[in-house]
């Protein structure tokens, strides 16, 4: 039986000292808040934030899901992705279940390899091996499912004990996702027991459209997670760019978009980038209803021009709310109930 339809809005969390309504750091992480609150109250899903270093974008995310998790009470909040090359797997596992724990049990982590950032050897700079990140996500992950990492001091010597991280968070394990950029990779999230996010780019091109290749991805996904004998239900997410033109100002910022896939280098690979999605609300609902990778997942992800302020934002998820997400087969979720 297939999952809900859920969506979400993804965030790369940008700030200009110079332009938009986005200025400095503290104003990029008080509006995620505040967009995570106001897209709560329109009955959207999911609040996910991208992770960058070293560029004016969020960059440490456990203090705000935290924040995003005592200031809501039923919308999901996650990553998009967090970049295991900069982690320490332990202390990320007490920070994730802290953030879980403050939220309710909320959190769905997005975590992989990363794309390229800009600093020249940046991983080694916070102190790590430059690409370990796939046994970083095995030590993160036995780490929030309660295993035992480290022996105990017995007196000044290694104990025959075993003592796990704290806090522990339940069910966490199952709701870390693993951001994957092409088909053979997302065979391995399969084999590996995490949900499969995906994004608006793979590292691979095959000359068909963006969403059948994406969409392939999902289906190698499915029967390597059926094959490897995983019994819960997985889950997938797909972004896309869904701009829709209702106003002048609109039609200033988007209404030249290309809606085209495009083809480029990337990472040491010629990669496809999905389209965007922009024009009438009626016209964008049409063509992502026709979209093989939308059809396909259980969570789109609206990737959203933070530098445009919240008021900006909502305005857009609610048109997509009310307008759009319906012709994919998403109903809204009730308000959260007030709390005192």
């Amino acid at each position: 039986m297939p999952l809900p339809k859920k969506i979400g809005f993804l965030s790369f969390g940008a700030w200009h000292p110079g332009g938009g309504m986005t200025h400095t750091g503290g104003d990029a992480l008080r509006q995620t808040v505040e967009l995570a609150v106001a897209a709560e109250e329109l009955g959207i899903d999911g609040a996910f934030v991208r992770v960058h270093h070293f560029a004016r974008q969020l960059a440490s995310p456990f203090p705000l899901l935290a924040a995003i998790g005592v200031r809501t009470s039923r919308i999901e909040i996650g990553t998009g992705v967090i970049d295991m090359r900069y982690e320490n797997p332990l202390y990320m596992a007490e920070e994730a279940a802290a953030a879980d724990l403050l939220a309710g049990g909320r959190l769905q982590l997005g975590i992989s390899r990363g794309s390229p950032e800009p600093a020249w050897r940046g991983a080694e700079a916070f102190g790590y091996a430059l690409d370990d990140s796939r046994d970083k996500a095995e030590l993160f992950r036995a780490a929030i499912a309660g295993a035992g990492v480290v022996r105990a001091d017995a007196g000044g010597a290694p104990g025959d004990s075993l003592l796990a991280v704290q806090p522990q968070s339940p069910g966490l394990s199952d709701r870390i996702w693993w951001g994957s950029g092409s088909r053979s990779s997302a065979v391995w999230v399969g084999e590996q027991g995490m949900n499969l996010m995906s994004s608006t780019l793979l590292l691979e091109d095959t000359q068909v459209p963006f969403d059948e290749l994406q969409a392939e991805q999902i289906e190698l996904f499915r029967d390597a997670w059926a094959k490897a004998g995983h019994t819960r239900e997985p889950r997938i997410s797909v972004s896309r760019s869904v701009l829709p033109v209702t106003s002048d100002l609109d039609r200033r910022l988007f209404g030249r978009d290309a809606n085209e896939d495009q083809v480029g280098w990337l990472d040491g690979a010629i990669s496809r980038f999905g389209r965007s999605y922009s024009g009438e609300p009626d016209q964008i609902a049409d063509e992502l209803a026709q979209d093989a990778a939308v059809e396909a997942a259980d969570t789109l992800l609206l990737t959203v021009p933070s530098q445009l302020g919240v008021e900006y934002n909502a305005r857009m998820l609610e048109t997509i709310a009310r307008h759009i997400a319906p012709a994919v087969g998403w109903e809204p979720k009730a308000p959260a109930a007030a709390t005192t």
